[in-house]
This record gives C-alpha cells, structure tokens and sequence, in this order.
C-alpha cells in the first residue's frame, strides 16, 4: 500500500531527493516492508540543494550540480499541487528509476519521461526552472528534516511513537534491496533503535555503491 487507503495502517513519512541513489534504494525497501507489514507510505520531498546550497569552500562542480538538483523536486512540487498527494510514488519513482537505473543524466530527458510514464501533462515541466515552487519544497524539505538535524542527509523517515511524539529518523542506508520478511525484519529492527531514547547512531563505514539489479 502507498497511501492511507487503510485506515488502520501505520502512516509512515518518506522524504526523499530523486538525484540521491542512498534514498532511491531506501526508498524502493520501503515499498517492500508494506508488502509485509502494514504501513501506509507517503512519499515526501526534501532538496539536497535546499541542504547544501551555499555552503563555505563548495567545489564549483558541486555547486554546479546543486542548481541542476532543483530541478526534479520542483517538478514533483508541482505535480502534487496540481494533481494530489498519489501522483508522488509514480513521479519519484519514474525520475529515480531513469537517473539511477538507466542512468540518464540530461534532467530535461529525466523530467519529460517520467511525465509521460506517469500520464501526466508534459508542461509540468515547465515548474524545473521557475522557483515559483521553491517555497513549497523548502516546506516540505523542512517538515522532514527539522526532526532530525541538518547534519543528515536522504532518506529521512518519520513515524508516529508510541507516546504520540513523531519518531524520525536518518536512513537506513541500504546498498542492497531486501525483500520479503528480510525487509520486514530491518524495518522492525530500525524502529526498535531508532524509537530507543538516547539512541542517536549506528554506522560502519560504506565499500559499496547502491546495486539497483
């Protein structure tokens, strides 16, 4: 399930950047736990760009990249003030499918696809370089990651807690889709931490990049 068709279903949070692989992988567990769990999922997004965007001593090829990072995020605001809440999974997975998977590196193409597999008007993309939706992404941008610190980065995932309080959360960062009751089991083993109070971080440093295979 990826809304809150079911009432008695967890809600769960997602806020994700296309251009990020970390998120993209995380994103696509997510998916999986809701097969085997019952958790409704809202896909949400925050902007790397909003993040990192005018940070002292950037690379001039990073700061370079950051203008191009705007671009889907602003397309996806668009589409969801436009068209709802349920054209977000599509959308995100449309766009990160194709940068991350088929590896296309021309956002225009990125865009224009993933609009036209996803049904929905080409002039969408129009929104990519107009910051007429800025403010709305740094509104959701900040919905995700007040919670948990701008020294994180994509995913983020917020849960309710068991006192009412929101559980949010950094991660995980997954290299490799698991599915089935594996992902049942790291969801269920990262609530249980991430729910504990105190806890803050667990880590080991990463050999490998995201296997979308």
């Amino acid at each position: 399930m990826t809304t809150s068709d079911v009432t008695s279903a967890v809600p769960v949070d997602i806020f994700v950047d296309p251009a990020c692989p970390f998120a993209f992988q995380t994103a696509r567990w997510v998916l999986e736990v809701a097969k085997v769990r019952d958790i409704a999922t809202t896909c949400n997004v925050m902007s790397l760009a909003e993040l990192n965007g005018g940070k002292p001593d950037m690379a001039p090829e990073w700061a370079e990249w950051l203008v191009k990072a705007w671009r889907p995020v602003r397309v996806l605001t668009a589409a969801r003030l436009a068209h709802g809440q349920d054209v977000m999974w599509p959308l995100y997975l449309a766009m990160a499918t194709q940068i991350h998977v088929g590896k296309v590196e021309d956002y225009d193409v990125v865009i224009a696809n993933a609009l036209a597999e996803t049904g929905l008007p080409a002039e969408l993309a129009a929104a990519a370089d107009s910051t007429e939706f800025d403010d709305e992404v740094r509104a959701s941008h900040h919905r995700g990651m007040d919670l948990v610190g701008m020294d994180v980065g994509t995913p983020v995932i917020h849960v309710p807690g068991a006192d009412g309080e929101t559980v949010a959360f950094f991660g995980p960062v997954i290299t490799r889709l698991v599915t089935g009751e594996v992902a049942g089991k790291l969801w269920d083993g990262t609530l249980l931490v991430a729910a504990t109070p105190g806890f803050f971080e667990i880590k080991r440093s990463r050999t490998e990049r995201p296997d979308f295979g």
